[in-house]
């Protein structure tokens, strides 16, 4: 019997947008696109981190409760067991994806908030070069509310500045689902 289980196969799972995976176990992002979050005592989500594929996520090791490990897009995942070095990694990712997060919700000017955790997305998760950052919010399912909700800030909000940054320029529509920022548009946010 031990023989048996020691064999089986990890538990896959294709989750849809919204869905919430069971915090008891370690899942390693095959494809798609996680959020961790957790509540204040007013019941606002927090936002903890966003994860893509390569990335594992768990609520094991943070010191809040609950966690939530909710699908931002159609994801796959599989059952993971981690190594000590795992872990270590992990913890480290986490710690740097709370900083980040942290950082951009700090700025007090709602359009370089925004567009601080867009540059985020883009280096974390979309095409990086010399001259920007390529990102796909539709790739990520990422709507002006999720958006709104990651940066403390209103869907009507979000939906205003967008549009105001691809009129400037700040923000450039490279196909119908893809944008780029510029590097140049940043420089404020790097001063």
């Amino acid at each position: 019997m031990t023989t048996a289980l020691a064999t089986q196969a990890p538990l896959r799972l294709t989750l849809q947008p919204n869905d919430v995976l069971p915090e008891t176990l370690n899942w390693q992002i095959q494809d798609g696109y996680i959020r961790t979050s957790t509540w204040d005592e007013e019941g606002e989500s927090i936002t903890l981190g966003v994860w893509g594929p390569g990335d594992w996520v768990t609520a094991a090791y943070s010191a809040l409760k609950p966690v939530e490990i909710q699908c931002i897009s159609t994801v796959v995942v599989e059952q993971f067991n981690p190594t000590e070095a795992d872990v270590e990694q992990l913890l480290l990712k986490q710690i740097k994806n709370l900083e980040e997060i942290f950082r951009f919700n700090r700025i007090r000017s709602a359009d370089q908030r925004l567009l601080a955790l867009l540059a985020w997305i883009g280096r974390r998760f979309g095409q990086v070069s010399t001259r920007g950052y390529r990102l796909s919010l539709k790739e990520m399912n990422l709507t002006h509310k999720s958006l709104a909700d990651l940066c403390g800030l209103t869907r009507v909000t979000v939906t205003k500045m967008l549009n105001r940054y691809k009129g400037d320029g700040v923000l450039q529509q490279v196909s119908k689902d893809d944008l780029f920022i510029p590097t140049a548009a940043l420089d404020p946010l790097l001063a």
